[in-house]
């Protein structure tokens, strides 16, 4: 469609003015121009400028609309436009028309789609009007409005094409080419035969095919190997017929084929059966045979003679998946959307007994510079731990409150209520959740609290009614004055075996719960905490506070720990001193010996949580007071501890602190070893669930794996992986399985059983750095895997059946990897001191060698002085004989005298 010219303005542009000037200057009228080429004669098209439209009242828009577009001018008002404007009358190229045009009204149609390449059009017959008014019946269905291109096809002239001359450009040199010929003519033979022959009696006879020339040699068809298609399967119809037939062949049977017999069976005549029924042999051949069918039915019916020996030697197939499948599967994600912040994942926790429960902590993702800037809008942002639940991807269950972000939490050992943390600006913080254990209990999927529940696919899971989520919160804070100077890392509750005191002594547990926590931050302390009320504040403290101030308690804070709010110090605290430099090391995670809770019975928790349920006594709010002085030490106890420093360092000290002869004061003793192979911060120091003496650590680029008692160094350490690791742990059920996270995303799953040089496999779960990972065994045959990252999401992976069952004698393969390493690793040293002992006594041979050659150069440089001396005597004799200063007598005496 062309565009639409503008109103006002000729399209035509000079040259039409020129050729109305040359129209007046000659008085010479021009030819109107119609539609004809088109199949409309009757149609003119022109253009009807902004002036004229306003002298005829034809505006468009305003007085021609798409509903009517077309108005009806007298013709004497056009004729007197010719007088007035004359040449510059927009009707004056279809004057001769208007002139000739019989009627006194002239159709004026406003063409809006510019079928005739100009804005109107007027119609130059009486019977064209009448059409376009009044169309006919049969056309009223018809579109008014075609289009050009339908207008031209429909009035298309055909034209015959006209043959022209060949012309050659050389394409039939390049088909001649391309075409095929055959190299040898064809050779046509007519074969033929007399008449009289047929009918003829023939004669065969021998005859030598090697004397005669014209003999021809058969050449018999074979079946080719190559060639032959076996026939898998055939649709036969088969009928049975009573004839039989008997037929034999020579011929060789090259092609199997299909054949059915058909055969009458052998039965005996009635006499037959009547003698055989009377015969005692038969009698007492069943009689005999009766008790070993009996016995063998039996054996049936009790074994299934029909099983596969060959599969009963593999193990059970697993609930999911397969046992090829070694990739983690995606069950499920949780992200705060609650908060405006942007927050990071820093550690994380499952519940200890009630199962698809777990806890999140999270921390805004700020440096220090900014959180010092923002730090008034820090404080209106509540520091939460996220209590998540299976059966609500979306809601949190909880949330507990804190003075600050909380980077590292525990759950309590002997009652899964109590919760630690360790704050960003060092304080510790205690929740008593025991009020809401009825809430966060019913969460389970269905109504059973029985330990043996079992997860039902997310979505039939139903989400609780209420969805408000209950802030909780601390009922025990530490002196910010008393604790780390920085954030903690790392906090573990100590077992309820043991206590120790300020020295660093282990004494026996008489209340039989966790009372202590250990902590260690980057200000180069470990605290140890007692959460018993200490002796001396027992008397004093309680009256202090009723005189001088009068502090009302909310009734939702416990008072479990209040004894502890803001007055809580730690026990003792060590320092882990380089030596001879006055610097420390700065520990940022730490392992204690074994963990006597990880082998706790789950039965003994469920029996307190009973007890607490049913509203008997607390045992945490009637602790004893301090350490008594009647406790039994425990001999041969190992109060040695693996320490991750901020440097990469791997340090394993003793706890048990010692007094300085000189100065009397308590002093850290000195770490036993200390090795250097990360090369950045350590983020994982953990103890092996299968073993108590193995310890991994993550940290920098590598991995390492260490055993208690060997000094000399770690027995797997790893080459430099492609990204930073971030964080790791030891698969629950898997001895030899290591599963490490990295900071683009990706975890590196460690099978020692395949490879111990490199990872099995690596596999995505997020974009960005993965902070924390925790696995959790919830059944024999499904488990799963926490992994949180950066940006807030923490992601419930499935483990497969690969990586959750070990294989039958895995435990004392990898315990047998690891005593081979250990005695790699003492070879090792042997080898390094022959090494430094041949290479001393290698030193004191060329020290011989240089003392022996120096006393020969000594003897070889005295003889030749000699020798020289001797010679120049020799030559002074000569000189003087020959000089006559001299006799041959007094020669030969002064020869003599030499």
């Amino acid at each position: 469609m062309a565009p639409k010219p503008r109103q006002g303005k000729s399209p035509r542009g000079k040259k039409k003015k020129g050729k109305r000037d040359k129209d007046t200057a000659g008085s010479e009228e021009l030819e109107p121009v119609n539609m004809e080429s088109l199949g409309y004669p009757e149609i003119y098209p022109l253009v009807l400028t902004t002036r004229t439209q306003e002298i005829f009242s034809c505006r468009i828009d305003e007085d021609l609309t798409d509903e009517q577009p077309y108005k009806l001018i007298k013709k004497q008002d056009i004729l007197a436009d010719f007088q007035n404007r004359a040449a510059a009358s927009d009707f004056y190229p279809v004057k001769k028309v208007i002139n000739e045009y019989p009627g006194d009204e002239i159709l004026l149609v406003y063409d809006k789609d510019f079928k005739f390449g100009l804005n109107f059009y007027i119609i130059g017959t009486e019977e064209g009007k009448e059409n376009f008014l009044h169309p006919l019946e049969g056309q009223e269905d018809q579109d008014e409005h075609k289009d050009l291109d339908h207008i031209s096809e429909e009035f298309y002239v055909y034209k015959p094409p006209v043959s022209k001359p060949w012309i050659s450009l050389g394409s039939e040199k390049e088909i001649e080419e391309e075409s095929v010929k055959r190299s040898t003519e064809q050779i046509t033979y007519m074969i033929s035969r007399q008449l009289g022959d047929f009918g003829a009696p023939i004669k065969f006879s021998d005859h030598n095919a090697s004397i005669t020339k014209d003999t021809y040699i058969e050449c018999p068809s074979y079946p080719d190997k190559n060639f032959v298609i076996k026939q898998l399967e055939k649709d036969v119809g088969m009928q049975v017929v009573p004839q039989i037939k008997e037929i034999s062949t020579q011929t060789r049977w090259t092609y199997p084929r299909n054949a059915t017999t058909q055969y009458y069976p052998r039965e005996f005549l009635e006499t037959e059966k009547e003698i055989f029924e009377q015969s005692k042999p038969l009698a007492d051949f069943l009689n005999n045979i009766s008790t070993s069918v009996e016995i063998a039915l039996q054996q049936n019916e009790i074994t299934n003679t029909f099983i596969d020996d060959w599969k009963s030697l593999a193990e059970e197939e697993g609930t999911f998946g397969d046992k090829t499948d070694t990739h983690l599967k995606e069950y499920q994600s949780f992200t705060d959307l609650h908060t405006l912040m942007e927050k990071m994942v820093t550690c994380v926790s499952w519940h200890p007994t009630i199962y698809g429960l777990i806890a999140v902590s999270v921390a805004v993702r700020l440096t220090f510079e900014e959180r010092v800037y923002f730090s008034g809008k820090l404080l209106l942002q509540p520091s939460l731990i996220l209590f998540w639940s299976f059966s609500d991807p979306i809601h949190p269950q909880l949330m507990l409150e804190s003075p600050d972000d909380i980077f590292c939490f525990k759950f309590c050992p002997s009652n899964p209520n109590i919760i630690a943390g360790g704050c960003i600006n060092g304080q510790i913080v205690l929740w008593d959740i025991t009020a809401h254990a009825d809430r966060i209990q019913h969460i389970k999927t269905g109504s059973s609290r029985s330990k043996k529940a079992t997860l039902k696919p997310m979505f039939l899971l139903e989400p609780d009614d209420n969805k408000e989520a209950m802030y909780i919160r601390h009922c025990a804070v530490s002196s910010i004055e008393n604790g780390h100077k920085k954030v903690i890392t790392d906090i573990h509750w100590l077992s309820d075996t043991f206590e120790i005191n300020r020295m660093g002594a282990v004494f026996e547990n008489r209340s039989g719960i966790c009372c202590q926590l250990v902590t260690c931050s980057a200000d180069c302390t470990i605290c140890f905490w007692d959460i018993r009320q200490q002796k001396g504040t027992t008397t004093i403290q309680p009256t202090e506070k009723k005189k001088e101030e009068s502090i009302e308690i909310p009734n939702d804070i416990p008072s479990t720990f209040l004894h502890l709010d803001l007055a809580w110090k730690p026990l003792s605290k060590l320092r882990l001193s380089k030596g001879e430099t006055s610097l420390d090391h700065c520990p940022v995670k730490l392992s204690l010996g074994k963990d006597y809770f990880i082998n706790k019975t789950q039965d003994k928790v469920l029996v307190q949580n009973i007890v607490v349920k049913n509203e008997e006594m607390n045992p945490y709010q009637n602790l004893e007071s301090g350490l008594a002085n009647l406790l039994r030490p425990i001999e041969d106890f190992c109060t040695k501890f693996f320490v991750g420093t901020e440097e990469g360092e791997v340090l394993y000290s003793d706890w048990k602190m010692e007094r300085d002869p000189e100065t009397g004061r308590l002093m850290t003793k000195k770490p036993v070893s200390l090795n250097t192979v990360h090369d950045g911060a350590i983020h994982t120091v953990q103890r092996s669930p299968f073993y108590d003496d193995i310890i991994l650590t993550v940290g920098g680029w590598n991995v390492a794996i260490w055993k208690e008692g060997v000094m000399i160094g770690p027995l797997l350490q790893s080459s430099c992986a492609p990204k930073r690791y971030t964080s790791g742990h030891w698969s629950l059920t898997r001895p030899g399985v290591i599963y490490i996270g990295r900071e683009d995303g990706y975890i590196d799953i460690w099978d020692l059983l395949e490879k111990t040089h490199e990872p099995t496999q690596s596999q995505n779960i997020c974009i960005t750095m993965i902070t924390c990972i925790r696995p959790w065994a919830f059944s024999a045959k499904q488990q799963f895997i926490a992994v949180a990252d950066f940006y807030g999401t923490l992601h419930i992976l499935e483990i497969p059946w690969t990586l959750s069952h070990p294989s039958t004698n895995e435990a004392s393969s990898i315990n047998y990897y690891f005593e081979r390493e250990v005695k790699h690793l003492e070879y090792v040293a042997q080898r390094k001191k022959i090494r430094e002992q041949e290479r001393k006594e290698m030193e004191l041979e060329r020290e011989k060698k240089k003392v022996k050659l120096h006393q020969r150069a000594k003897e070889q440089v005295e003889a030749e002085l000699k020798m020289d001396y001797e010679s120049y005597l020799e030559l002074e004799m000569s000189v003087l004989l020959s000089l006559g200063l001299t006799k041959v007598s007094d020669n030969l005496s002064f020869v003599d005298l030499l």
